[in-house]
């Protein structure tokens, strides 16, 4: 979507060009200049309409497209509803409920979450078919039957609820929001470079690009939260070893650990057993 700032950029430029041909201007291409000043355009916005924050959990410097979290918190309830009908509603088994509650009150007690204005809630989903855990903005967190049965101990269950709340304090959907948004305006701006007006050509291989960025961020954030949910574990007195555990699981599921990682929003689980090793030497050489 342009916004309106692109559109009146736009359709300046272009009336602007139109004079020139008529006076026997110079005989550039419309859509170079029309390109460049969506991308142009992109990153202006980009810069005004977004916030620049220092996250304290994972020491990087972030560009979000909400400044708060009452906004992500906001996001986060308005979408859970949505997200539980979709997976069949909450599940029926109330011991499996109230574990996944006292794993995830006792990981946000232990660790600095609870010093976060994130409303924290954690769901157990009915779906019995789809292997899966994920968090939308704000604190809301969700594990499916399908994994939860899978799971082989409250550690393994710690891990995977850890990584999610990474996702949270990370606030990497609110930094996914603002990447995809730039990535989206340069790729239609590249689109429309290399177009020659007979064919997408152009603005296929611009989004395919701008695809695989934002994929290379969703892998790098997944690489973040497990480091994140390691942190997590031990401070709350799990096992960290666990969460290597759920990546077998996981790799079982995906029906092997080896599988590329190039077009692919998670790394594979065998690169993440190696990251996740790391994680832990690193916790565990920052604790002495």
């Amino acid at each position: 979507m342009i916004s309106t700032l692109h559109r009146l950029l736009l359709l300046k430029r272009i009336s602007v060009f139109g004079d020139d041909r008529r006076r026997g201007g110079p005989g550039l291409n419309p859509r170079i200049i029309i390109g460049l000043l969506i991308i142009v355009g992109s990153l202006v916005y980009n810069w005004f309409a977004t916030t620049h924050y220092h996250n304290e959990f994972t020491g990087r410097d972030q560009t979000l497209a909400l400044a708060t979290p009452q906004e992500e918190i906001a996001l986060g309830l308005q979408s859970a509803p949505q997200m539980i009908r979709e997976s069949g509603g909450l599940s029926r088994n109330a011991k499996g409920r109230e574990l996944v509650d006292r794993v995830g009150a006792r990981l946000i007690a232990s660790t600095a979450a609870r010093e976060t204005s994130y409303q924290f809630k954690f769901h157990l989903l009915a779906d019995t078919e789809t292997v899966n855990a994920f968090a939308l903005p704000g604190g809301q967190i969700f594990i499916t039957e399908a994994l939860f049965r899978r799971l082989k101990s409250e550690d393994q269950l710690a891990g995977v609820l850890g990584h999610e709340m990474g996702h949270v304090v990370g606030r990497h959907s609110n930094e996914q929001m603002a990447h995809s948004s730039l990535l989206s305006g340069i790729a239609q701006g590249v689109g429309v470079m290399f177009s020659d007006g007979h064919s997408n050509t152009g603005a296929q291989i611009a989004n395919m690009v701008a695809q695989w960025r934002v994929m290379k961020f969703s892998r790098d954030d997944e690489s973040e939260s497990d480091a994140l949910g390691v942190r997590f574990m031990m401070q709350a007195g799990y096992d960290p070893e666990a969460l290597i555990g759920v990546m077998e699981i996981l790799a079982q599921v995906s029906g092997g650990a080896n599988s590329s990682d190039f077009m692919s929003s998670h790394p594979n689980p065998a690169n993440r057993m190696e990251h996740i090793r790391e994680a832990i030497a690193k916790e565990k050489a920052g604790a002495r």
